[in-house]
Formats: structure tokens, C-alpha cells, sequence
């Protein structure tokens, strides 16, 4: 019997741009394609963003035309 088993899907992942909070206190971080603006301020305390990469789970953002 296999109850509880499911299929795993695997998990499709890239290489993503994402803009990361500069200050030290805190964690946010934004992926490109969910981005506000040219150059995103901080969604959470305000704060200067900086742009890097990171591999994450591959997600579309329908909304984005771009």
C-alpha cells in the first residue's frame, strides 16, 4: 500500500536576477520580474536595493510585459 505517497514533480530552478535590501538590518530581497521600478527601493524598510543573482524555483509573473 502506498498511502501518503505522492508524485514528486521536479522542481524546475535558474540562475534569477534579483535586487537584495543594502542594509545590514534587514532581509527583503525582490526577483527582477516582481520589481516596482528601474531601481527598486527597499518594499520593506525603504532602503537602497542592489541588483545580484540567485538560483530560485523558475516563476512567471503574467503581469510583466517586458
Amino acid at each position: 500500500m502506498s498511502f501518503g505517497r505522492r508524485n514528486q514533480e521536479e522542481i524546475v530552478t535558474e540562475e534569477t536576477k534579483i535586487w537584495v535590501c543594502k542594509a545590514d538590518d534587514c532581509k527583503c530581497w525582490v526577483r527582477d520580474n516582481f520589481k516596482s521600478g528601474a531601481v527598486p527601493t527597499c518594499p520593506i524598510c525603504k532602503s537602497d536595493m542592489e541588483q545580484t543573482t540567485r538560483v530560485l524555483e523558475v516563476i512567471n509573473n503574467p503581469g510583466k510585459h517586458s
